[in-house]
């Protein structure tokens, strides 16, 4: 992890740049894969399976049996804590349903807005390294709410053809309607245009890697909607010398101990804290199963030493964390002024893992900068709102006037005489 005292503002950019891939490097074997699954179909997901995955399928659909099988395979303490997690992820989400918006605007002009679920949603779930059931939870759960009817989980098969029994048992507890053995490019693809196997969708939800992000991307470009582009997790620690350092150490390997191309960044007021912080993680990460991933990823990581609260938080909204942990003796004044985060997370006894699992948030939030202008997914990621509006006699003969002024300025006759007709009849 390097460490950087006091750098000018005009080198933030570069010292604060993200250990990513630009789109060029990635959009060409993206594109290919699209345009193969576009024109042949479940032919294609199944050689890109195979290719990526080293695993040949007879059936990419999960069973019945695989979910009662999975059921069986979990331990009676991990059902436990998947309970109480999505009792409070339930909990969170539905306290966002709002009513319907209704106000007369005018006179015998009534307008309201209503939210409608969006039918067919599709889930991204990785697999890799790390099955990330807890994902699950974060995306099913708000979809389930807001009423979707189909629900399509994509979630990449292991070297023996399965996938992880905690993702089966997550999902089937979650409502969701289908679950497909398809990870990486080909899984966006296929959601995309739709398979015999893979149902089209209306919106694609979920992390992954940065093939992953560039293909729902590129999604887009066919129709497909997306919650945000979301790519390698990232962790932004402002601390002074109110924290402790070891709290801090772990909460940055907990961030790096998801992918090499993760990355954490500390910043503070105190040198002391930087040295203290960096013994932590050496003492820490030599304990680590995945110490070699957290390792790689620490050297795209940075220890920022600035003078001020004020320097920081301006260093902090230009950098927009996707995770924002906040432990200083000044919380309020990062909390109040944050203008650029993912989530964040107030005090010495708020880990970032908790929302990532089960205190009620959603983890799945925008990174690579994008929470300057994308919120993390939340119950109307799920929904549309639809404006609906009844004018009365009484309405249409008060408006009309002004609408008609309005569409011959704009030279659209058309839309005058819409009016015009209706308020003759009513003389």
């Amino acid at each position: 992890m390097k460490t950087i005292l006091n750098p000018a503002k005009s080198a933030w950019k570069t010292i604060l740049e993200r250990p990513t891939k630009t789109v060029d490097d990635i959009e060409k074997t993206v594109l290919q894969i699209f345009d193969d699954v576009q024109k042949n179909g479940d032919t294609a997901v199944d050689k890109y399976t195979s290719l990526f995955d080293g695993v040949q399928l007879k059936d990419k659909l999960v069973t019945t049996t695989e979910i009662e099988e999975a059921i069986q395979a979990i331990s009676p303490e991990l059902k436990e804590a998947i309970r109480v997690a999505h009792q409070n992820i339930w909990l969170f989400h539905k306290s966002q349903k709002t009513e319907k918006v209704a106000v007369e605007t005018f006179r015998g002009v009534f307008c309201w807005q209503e939210k409608r679920p969006i039918q067919k949603v599709g889930l991204y779930i990785p697999g890799g390294t790390a099955p990330l059931f807890s994902t699950v939870l974060m995306l099913a759960i708000p979809a389930q709410i807001a009423g979707c009817k189909e629900i399509v989980l994509c979630s990449p098969p292991n070297k023996e053809g399965k996938i992880h029994p905690a993702i089966l048992y997550t999902a089937h507890l979650c409502g969701v309607t289908k679950i497909v053995k398809v990870g990486g490019i080909q899984a966006i693809a296929g959601l995309t245009f739709g398979t015999n196997d893979i149902p089209q969708v209306y919106k694609i939800f979920g992390p992954g890697n940065q093939f992953v992000t560039v293909a729902k991307q590129l999604a887009t470009k066919y129709g497909v909607a997306i919650d945000m582009p979301a790519g390698p997790s990232e962790l932004l620690v402002v601390a002074d010398d109110s924290a402790n350092a070891s709290y801090v150490a772990a909460d940055l390997l907990s961030q790096a101990e998801h992918g090499i191309d993760s990355q954490v960044v500390l910043v503070t007021t105190s040198k002391v804290l930087i040295e203290e912080v960096s013994s932590e993680i050496s003492k820490q990460i030599a304990q680590l199963p995945r110490k070699e991933i957290a390792a790689k990823a620490m050297e795209n990581s940075v220890a920022i030493f600035v003078e001020n609260d004020a320097i920081a938080l301006d260093l902090i909204n230009e950098y927009g964390p996707e995770h924002f942990i906040v432990a200083t003796n000044n919380n309020a004044f990062y909390v109040d002024n944050i203008a650029n985060a993912g989530s964040v997370f107030i005090g010495n006894y708020t880990p970032e893992s908790a929302g990532d699992y089960a205190s009620g948030t959603n983890h799945t939030l925008p990174t690579n900068g994008f929470s300057k202008a994308y919120s993390g997914v939340n119950l109307d990621s799920f929904l549309k709102s639809i404006t609906f509006q009844e004018i009365t006699k009484v309405g249409i003969q008060g408006l009309g006037k002004q609408i008609e002024i309005m569409a011959e300025t704009e030279g659209l006759q058309a839309h005058k005489n819409a009016v015009t007709l209706r308020l003759n009849d009513l003389k």
